[in-house]
């Protein structure tokens, strides 16, 4: 692995285990609150936050060396790590901000007609909702969202529900990898080959894939497909990444015209090069994505994800016991041993107040979580009540005891 000149010793625990929740001091959160919304924005550990305040230091110290003659190297050596972790070309991925930049860049690309479908699911995340209901408003094509019944089934009759709403007239197939108000993970390997076969465009949302469940962007299959690095990567606020197959990257314009549009002089891939230098700002959060991968495997962190997954499993059972009520996903879906959830799940609760429950959990018993209104059909009040748990590896059993004794006593 190359060292950069900013990063800082990321082996911070035993390389022959996966890192105990005792030990849950090397992330910054505060030791007072039961943190069990990894899921919303992520936790960054100590030795990588470290790495990515020097990395700002650095800038600092000469801004037009750091800007004007270091950029692309930088960027480009910071983005092979990450292909390696997700298996794809460096060229085939660029830095962004966050999974919603990195979707809105391919959405607001496409030249969009009166007609044209955009088919997706009724478990989407709302920022995208509303980027895609904007652009179908403005172009007149249709958004159509699929509603997928809970509790789900199977992952094979999940994709014949799905594609049965594919028409002559579908055009773009956009849909969540791992779904943000219902925590499941959708088997978009198969949605994608068959749209591949009939000539749709897919266009994922995977905000919570990278770090959570493996990734293997080459045999996933997507046209596009875009990933934050700041959630279950444990990278610094601000870092996530867009992948555009070979095919069809000239497809995707720049979401902010600069310098990289036409340059002077050609360096590289178009896409990259478009879509990368967008004007002053700074870029250490992405620069530190690489001490985030090495943070993980000198950390044991398929390990770790498995404790986290068997804790999953204790919260699915320890919740259901209380509210009575059947999740909304199996343990496991098919006979092959797929999985419904990783690292997060959603478990349905009694007729309560969204808000006014959430609001109590932290307010009484200093608890973070989320309470989701998920409705089937928009356009009707009626909804499911859902509370989404994340587990990472500064979590445990404890954790998940002290959510349900405040379940108890607020619901009962």
């Amino acid at each position: 692995m190359m060292r950069y000149p900013g990063m800082c010793n990321v082996n911070a625990f035993d390389n022959n285990r996966a890192m105990h929740p005792a030990q849950s001091s090397h992330f910054m959160l505060d030791p007072d609150v039961v943190f069990l919304n990894h899921g919303s924005f992520g936790a960054c550990p100590r030795p990588v936050f470290e790495t990515y305040q020097r990395w700002q230091a650095e800038l600092e110290r000469q801004p037009v060396e750091f800007l004007g003659r270091r950029f692309d190297d930088l960027l480009e050596e910071a983005r092979k790590p990450l292909a390696a972790f997700v298996n794809c070309a460096a060229d085939d991925l660029v830095y962004v901000p966050n999974a919603t930049t990195g979707l809105n860049i391919v959405a607001r690309s496409l030249r969009l007609a009166p007609g044209d479908e955009i088919l997706t699911t009724d478990h989407e995340y709302g920022a995208l909702d509303r980027t895609w209901t904007f652009l179908a408003d403005k172009s007149g094509a249709c958004y159509k969202r699929l509603p997928i019944p809970l509790p789900v089934t199977t992952h094979a009759d999940f994709v014949e529900r799905f594609w049965s709403g594919v028409t002559p007239r579908t055009r773009v197939i956009f849909m969540s990898h791992l779904t943000s108000p219902t925590a499941l993970i959708f088997p978009i390997r198969e949605i994608c080959r068959r749209a591949h076969d009939a000539g749709i465009l897919t266009i994922i949302d995977g905000a919570h894939t990278a770090g959570q469940i493996p990734l293997d962007l080459t045999a996933v299959g997507a046209d596009f497909y875009s990933s934050n690095c700041h959630k279950w990567m444990m990278s610094p606020k601000g870092s996530a990444f867009l992948y555009a197959r070979r095919e069809v990257q000239s497809l995707v314009e720049p979401l902010v015209v600069s310098w990289g549009w036409r340059p002077e002089e050609a360096r590289g891939s178009p896409f990259v090069q478009i879509q990368e230098w967008q004007g002053t700002r700074d870029i250490a959060a992405y620069l530190s994505v690489p001490a985030a991968i090495e943070f993980m495997k000198q950390n044991n962190w398929d390990a770790v994800r498995e404790e986290c997954y068997e804790t999953v499993r204790y919260a699915r059972e320890r919740v259901s016991a209380v509210t009575g009520l059947e999740p909304i996903s199996p343990i496991l879906a098919d006979e092959d041993n797929t999985h419904w959830n990783a690292q997060m799940i959603a478990l349905p609760l009694p007729p309560c107040d969204p808000l006014q429950l959430k609001q109590r959990l932290y307010d009484e018993h200093k608890i973070e979580a989320p309470i989701i209104r998920f409705a089937a059909d928009s356009d009707t009040s009626d909804y499911q009540r859902l509370i989404r748990i994340s587990i990472q590896g500064y979590n445990d059993r404890a954790d998940v005891d002290a959510l349900v004794t405040a379940l108890e006593n607020l619901l009962l």
